[in-house]
């Protein structure tokens, strides 16, 4: 049984989406991000402001690498995926699938939330510039291409339909 690697943008619905696909499919469910909190015994906001974003983005290589071949329903982070060696130890275990989740809809999920650094101190309009550089990152990663604009329920059975 192939990895399951969600990627997308922050806020597009791969931890909602990724709880209920591991539920539906007898798989567990990881959230990359979670993950490396509980290796590091530290939240991501404390790893970027002591160690700094290169320093998460090493920590998430490790952790794809380790999750490629593991059978599991992963949430990437929202940078995860643009890391093309990311994606490539991704694909070797696993099968990467985007959320893409319109912008707005994102935004209304993750304005002004303090556990997101990347996220918190950014303008709507940064935050914009970051989801279409990304967006572009992601179409490059994936296998496959979920609408998110629906209801999560209906992302995964576009997802269990692939």
């Amino acid at each position: 049984m192939k990895t399951i690697f969600l990627c997308g943008f922050m806020g597009c619905g791969k931890t909602t989406v990724g709880k209920l696909l591991a539920e539906k499919s007898g798989r567990v469910f990881v959230d990359m991000d979670a993950y490396i909190e509980d290796r590091e015994h530290r939240t991501i906001a404390e790893i970027f402001a002591s160690d700094g974003e290169s320093h998460f983005r090493a920590l998430e290589r490790e952790t794809v690498a380790a999750l490629s071949d593991s059978g599991f329903v992963v949430a990437t982070g929202g940078g995860a995926m643009v890391d093309p060696a990311n994606a490539k130890a991704a694909k070797q275990g696993g099968t990467v699938v985007f959320i893409d989740t319109p912008f707005d809809i994102c935004f209304e999920r993750i304005k002004g939330d303090k556990r997101r650094p990347l996220a918190a101190s950014a303008s709507r309009e940064e935050l914009l510039e970051r989801f279409t550089f990304r967006r572009e990152k992601y179409l490059a990663a994936a296998d496959h291409i979920a609408d998110g604009s629906g209801s999560p329920l209906q992302i995964v059975k576009q997802i269990t339909d692939l």
